[in-house]
């Protein structure tokens, strides 16, 4: 398995039930008197990060996901994660709700915002990019997404296709994110390890393939 230089490859790799990956991130996260559990979800494009994100939240119906995508979009790469602190965690760490428009959203005339209501159990933070020292302290838990890199490159490539405006765009930011994650480092901080996608069989509506963390 090709993986990010300073990545460690987990072992010990299982298969557990939804509920019960979702009970491991609950153990690891402190309890929230007030406001809802903030779970990062990480890993490469093409990794699976999305998928993950809507399977959790099924299973955890008063739960919501903000997609750093979105607060990324027309802006820099990585270069967001102030605007992620201050706009959506801390507001979340007050038991606040959350109608975010980032400044390129008004820029570019996107309508709406990225909104969350108050009251929910979990809100999910996806996005490659989201586990870094800038958002620990207002992360309660944190999942990282092992994969191949390869293989995660070509998953990719078929996602968002093989235009040369798509390459171009691939190639600016493989340029940005092999320094930003030997710096950041987000798999050692994970709590939890998912393979992404899975070597192993099981039943991708029910179950998830997890490993302990490598950083602990």
């Amino acid at each position: 398995m090709r993986l990010h230089s300073g990545e460690t490859e987990a072992v010990g790799w299982r298969v557990v039930t939804l509920r019960d990956a979702l009970r491991q991130l609950r153990d690891a996260a402190p309890d929230a008197i007030g406001r809802p559990r903030v779970i990062a979800i990480d890993g490469r494009g093409g990794a699976g990060k999305t998928t993950l994100a809507e399977r959790l939240r099924k299973v955890v119906p008063n739960s919501a996901i903000v997609h750093t995508d979105d607060i990324a979009w027309n802006q820099a790469y990585f270069d967001w994660g102030a605007a992620l602190v201050e706009n959506i965690l801390q507001p979340l760490h007050r038991g606040e709700a959350v109608a975010f428009r980032p400044e390129a959203w008004i820029t570019h005339h996107r309508p709406g915002s990225i909104t969350i209501p108050a009251g929910a159990d979990v809100i999910w933070i996806e996005g490659t990019g989201v586990i870094r020292e800038e958002t620990a302290p207002w992360l309660d838990a944190s999942v990282w997404m092992q994969g191949d890199l390869d293989e995660q490159e070509r998953r990719l490539a078929v996602r968002d296709g093989h235009s040369p405006g798509q390459l171009e765009h691939l190639a600016n930011w493989l340029l940005e994110e092999l320094p930003f994650m030997l710096r950041e480092q987000p798999w050692a901080r994970a709590d939890m390890i998912v393979a992404g996608p899975p070597q192993i069989d099981y039943d991708p509506d029910t179950e998830l393939v997890i490993a302990p963390p490598t950083g602990h």
